[in-house]
């Protein structure tokens, strides 16, 4: 466990962050050591086998790629593909008796708009609506790799009043109701402002808008792509980026205590073996405000709370549906919207504020094996077999507190149910079995995240999401923390939240005084 005694730059955390931290500092020609407490590096952005004896490497926790800039990719060297997604999204609905449902992405959209709402109005809105967050994605998304502007500067910058309002100044529902008439398309809409965010659509804080924001910019288009060969292969390619460079990486190294007085700073860590500690000029925190508050012996910020169901499974063939007008391999291919009706998700977000898990759980499903079957074995995809990823929403933290396995199996029960609705045969006859011959299912509460790879309360933002523009407190790049030789390179950052490398950049940029 001998480490060298001092450093340029110490990183906490080997999750994809603090690697892309890692490996710029390192190019850069700076002496860098990662501290990972986990075995492995990659921290939530990994590539599993939860399955005994089955051949699946599914993205365990993080799962989509939107955010990630080309610029990183291309900076680093790294060689990691996405694949884009053929079906944005599907949406079944019951609609006068019978089974139907919207299908976005494609030719066939205009189409699938009209046999839904029974005319061109819904669809006709859905464009101008997309065009215009289009619009701020491209003038929004290049400014997250550079230093924070002012609000003033990225209002100019996006040059659309209109876009402004509906984003930065009054809650997003108010936009989603005048937009749109129709209660399930107002739904799909709503869902990219709720996404591992626990608010209204009216919600005065505008935390659901930044969600949207943050959902609707990535890659200047919005597209949330597939990566191919699974989350763990952007990790991968980071921490092989990382060490090429030079960088020392150690797993297995808790980091316990900073200590610092603004030129120079000592990380205490332990491992299985001891304890030790290592000098540094800089320190770059990839994990939480939380876990920096603590490593620096401060006062924690304001509790996080996670509040998604994530469930990952394995069938042996995709389910068939009740609406015949689709095939389950376009309706899986993209985003399998359930019970995210408009009205839905309002029931549900009032249930569970009221302390209750939601009766009719919203939640939404992809089959990240039909844009890439790298990640099965030979023999599964020569029989047939595909994943299916599930993020369940409005499932707060404190609903799972009293009894955490018991309000699991219970919220799984009735998510499944709500998708069974839309089946034509059960979910359970579809899902494969592992070796012991069990189904291959798991779910993830947001105490179970905690549990496993530190996100505080599970919020998989690390807290709530901030405007990507300056403020009174950010500092120059988001990530500058009281102490001026300690940076936060992780998802708490200003910019911070997603798979992105983001705040990594971002931290390592103001090291180099970019």
């Amino acid at each position: 466990m001998t480490v060298p005694r001092s450093y340029d730059a110490v990183i906490v955390g080997g999750g994809h962050n603090g690697l892309v931290a890692a490996a710029y500092l390192a190019r850069a020609g700076r002496s860098v050591l990662v501290l990972e407490r986990l075995p492995g590096t990659g921290g939530a952005a990994v590539s599993t086998r939860p399955f005994p004896g089955v051949d699946a490497r599914l993205s365990r926790y993080s799962y989509l790629v939107s955010l990630l800039p080309r610029k990183i990719v291309r900076d680093l060297g790294l060689r990691f593909t996405v694949a884009r997604r053929t079906i944005s999204s599907y949406t079944p609905v019951e609609r006068r008796g019978r089974a139907t449902g919207l299908l976005v992405g494609g030719e066939r959209t205009r189409e699938s708009f009209a046999a839904l709402t029974g005319s061109d109005a819904e669809y006709t809105a859905w464009r101008r609506f997309y065009a215009r967050t289009g619009h701020v994605a491209q003038r929004v998304f290049p400014t997250l790799t550079e230093p924070l502007p002012t609000r003033e500067a990225l209002r100019a910058r996006i040059d659309d009043d209109e876009a402004w309002r509906m984003l930065f100044e009054e809650p997003v529902g108010v936009a989603v109701e005048e937009h749109f008439a129709d209660d399930l398309v107002r739904g799909v809409v709503l869902t990219d402002a709720l996404i591992g965010t626990f608010a209204d659509a009216h919600d005065p804080s505008l935390v659901q808008n930044r969600c949207f924001l943050y959902h609707v910019i990535g890659g200047g288009t919005g597209d949330w792509n597939v990566p191919v060969g699974g989350m763990g292969a952007l990790t991968s390619a980071l921490a092989d980026a990382a060490r090429a460079a030079g960088a020392d990486i150690r797993t297995g190294h808790e980091a316990t205590r900073i200590t610092t007085d603004g030129h120079h700073a000592e990380v205490a860590f332990r491992t299985a073996d001891g304890e030790g500690a290592a000098g540094a000029r800089h320190v770059l925190v990839g994990a939480s405000p939380h876990t920096l508050a603590g490593l620096l012996g401060e006062s924690a910020p304001p509790p996080a709370e996670g509040a998604q169901l994530k469930v990952n499974m394995l069938l042996t063939r995709l389910p068939r549906l009740r609406d015949r007008s689709v095939d389950p391999r376009e309706a899986f291919a993209g985003t399998f919207h359930i019970s995210e009706g408009y009205g839905q998700l309002a029931a549900a977000y009032r249930e569970a504020a009221a302390g209750r898990l939601p009766g009719a759980p919203p939640s939404e499903i992809y089959c990240h094996s039909l844009s890439d079957p790298t990640i099965l074995g030979p023999d599964l995809a020569a029989r047939g077999h595909q994943t299916l990823t599930l993020f369940g929403l409005h499932t707060p933290a404190r609903l799972f507190a009293a009894d955490n396995d018991a309000a699991r199996a219970a919220l799984l029960k009735a998510t499944l149910a709500e998708l069974d609705a839309h089946l034509d045969e059960p979910l359970a006859d579809c899902l494969a079995t592992d070796a012991e011959g069990r189904p291959c299912i798991e779910a993830k509460t947001p105490l179970d995240l905690e549990r496993e790879v530190g996100l505080p309360g599970g919020h998989i933002f690390h807290g709530d999401l901030a405007f990507p523009h300056a403020t009174d407190s950010t500092g120059r790049w988001g990530v500058e923390t009281a102490h001026a030789n300690v940076l936060l390179c992780g998802a708490g950052a200003v910019r911070g939240g997603g798979v992105s490398g983001i705040p990594g950049h971002n931290a390592a940029m103001a090291v180099l005084g970019r």
